[in-house]
């Protein structure tokens, strides 16, 4: 008995170190944030926790919610990107800046790229605010080095998929130099190259048969600007959106000019429109050069100008990817099955067809 009992004498503090051993390890396996504004945390959870559940499935943790606090549980590496996520996206809260679900995934994505990025330093950066207070801002590193090139350079070259944010962000820094006299005047171009369709077969006057063409520039504008105001501002030409044909022959001064969908230009076309840069203005070119709609044969006058113009002093080019998309979250996985099919397989060559015979022969 009294073996036993020096036994169970025994146990009791035996347990006790090992119960003190399991929280100590528990402690160290998760991290705790604590958070003084209820009113931020309940809006860095967002509604229902949907921004925590983005979280957790992207980084693989656990989140749990306790008064004022977090608790992440995981990885210690997926443990301290979560911290450093959530404290930054409190941090943009505590500044003013709204956080929707799409900013959870753009600030992933960030520090994915690089996990010493203050995300402050991209989302603050305001490049406009909309017509409807939304401020328009880069999101990602790669939207954040092309604002930069902008503001620092006459001539800027951004190519890269769908999606990317080129031609949107580029027309917000035209729009905000508008707006503070910078320049004069915005003149938006594209190329009116026939997809499939043919051009001529369409309805209308050339000014009609080019319009669609030209949608998605009066899209962009409409979503910064209010109708109105927009349609004023197109009257008075202190906005232009035309094709690019109509550059032709003309030195653009005091304005800032962009040309979109650029891999549809020929060379001569590409070398026409840089060459109408006069003083005190700025010129962005944007493009996807795996979308080429030229006959074949024809050389682009966006690829061209990447190889020709690559060490020109003042003229920068910016290349986005994937990472970069700000469409629906699908629109990256797209992009990017598109490029492993293309550079990992290569179609098929169709059966040759076999025509039946008569069965007399």
């Amino acid at each position: 008995m009294k073996q036993n009992g020096t036994a169970n004498g025994n146990v009791r503090p035996i347990l006790h170190k090992v119960n003190e051993t399991i929280s100590q390890l528990a402690t160290e396996d998760s991290l705790e944030l604590h958070f003084d504004d209820h009113r931020f945390l309940t809006e860095l959870l967002g509604q229902h926790d949907a921004h925590l559940r983005v979280i957790e499935a992207a980084l693989d943790v656990r989140i749990g919610v306790n008064g004022s606090a977090l608790k992440i549980s995981g990885g210690h590496i997926e443990q301290a990107l979560a911290g450093k996520l959530l404290s930054e996206l409190y941090e943009l809260l505590k500044r003013g800046y709204p956080i929707y679900d799409s900013d959870v995934d753009y600030a992933i994505r960030i520090l994915r790229a690089d996990r010493n990025v203050d995300l402050k330093d991209i989302f603050l950066d305001q490049v406009y605010i909309s017509a409807n207070k939304r401020i328009i801002s880069p999101k990602s590193l790669n939207q954040k080095a092309y604002v930069e090139a902008i503001r620092a350079h006459d001539i800027v070259f951004g190519i890269g998929p769908a999606g990317t944010g080129k031609t949107y962000l580029a027309m917000a820094m035209a729009l905000a130099a508008l707006m503070k006299n910078q320049v004069t005047r915005m003149v938006l171009c594209r190329p009116a190259v026939e997809a499939g369709e043919k051009l001529g077969f369409l309805p209308g006057d050339l000014a009609e048969k080019v319009n669609p063409y030209l949608r998605p520039l009066y899209d962009a504008l409409h979503d910064m600007v209010d109708y109105d105001r927009a349609r004023r501002m197109l009257e008075r030409g202190t906005i232009e959106v035309a094709p690019l044909a109509f550059m032709r022959g003309r030195t653009l001064n005091d304005s800032f000019i962009i040309l979109d969908e650029a891999q549809n230009t020929t060379s001569e076309q590409m070398k026409m429109f840089l060459t109408r840069l006069g003083y005190g203005s700025k010129a962005v070119i944007t493009g996807d050069i795996t979308q080429i709609d030229l006959p074949s044969g024809k050389l682009s006058g966006l690829k061209e100008a990447r190889t020709v113009l690559a060490d020109t002093p003042g003229i920068k080019f910016v290349h986005f990817n994937e990472r970069d998309v700000v469409r629906h979250r699908l629109v990256q996985a797209i992009i990017t099955a598109y490029e492993s099919f293309n550079g990992e397989r290569t179609l098929p060559l169709p059966l040759p067809s076999v025509e039946a015979k008569p069965a007399n022969g």
